[in-house]
């Protein structure tokens, strides 16, 4: 964004272009992501169990096939919650983004094109994220009632999809930092010309 315009914020920003230490959004982001995949893993571990019930009783592993659905049912719910404040924290540092304008990434978008797609993308995989979780919702209270399983294949290749347009989301953002520099403390400093080892002892 337009320095001038940050400055209207009023806020003191690092080297990293942001207002504190290390950045929200990619930390943030992870814990998406892993909420998310733990949860559709487990539901499909559930799924499968009477076939992989004898690797558990190899391993001497006391598990109920219900303790499965409860771990992919929590964490989907967690995936979503996280999920508000991650794209929250995206778009709040997205707005104090300074991107190299001349470089193209290996994707050949200049870096507007790959914020724009990343904050859009943010947004839609939170939807289906919300989605995804009302579905698991109503297949635990409503559809599961009197059935072996907890949820339908359906669910679970909805997941696997969603799972596959997360990779492509992420390496945007992959790019975003590590082609662009966004909020990226040591190519900041570079741009400025300043030593590593002195800045950042």
């Amino acid at each position: 964004m337009n320095s001038e315009l940050i400055d209207q914020l009023n806020i003191q920003l690092g080297a990293n272009g942001l207002p504190y230490t290390i950045p929200i959004h990619p930390n943030l982001v992870h814990l998406t992501l892993g909420l998310f995949i733990i949860g559709i893993t487990f539901d499909i571990v559930g799924v499968l169990f009477p076939w992989d019930k004898w690797v558990f009783k190899f391993l001497a592993i006391t598990v109920e096939r219900e303790n499965f659905f409860d771990v992919g049912w929590y964490n989907m719910v967690g995936s979503t919650i996280i999920t508000f404040f991650t794209v929250a924290a995206g778009f709040y540092e997205m707005f104090l983004a300074a991107p190299a304008p001349e470089i193209k990434s290996t994707w050949g978008l200049q870096a507007m094109q790959t914020m724009l797609w990343h904050g859009v993308g943010g947004v839609f995989l939170l939807g289906l994220i919300a989605v995804m979780t009302l579905w698991r919702a109503w297949q635990r209270y409503v559809w599961s009632i009197g059935e072996e399983t907890q949820v339908q294949w359906g669910y679970l290749v909805a997941g696997v999809a969603i799972m596959f347009i997360m990779y492509l989301h992420g390496t945007l953002g992959a790019q975003l930092a590590a082609e662009f520099g966004v909020h990226n403390t040591a190519d900041s400093l570079l741009r400025l010309g300043e030593d590593l080892n002195t800045m950042l002892k």
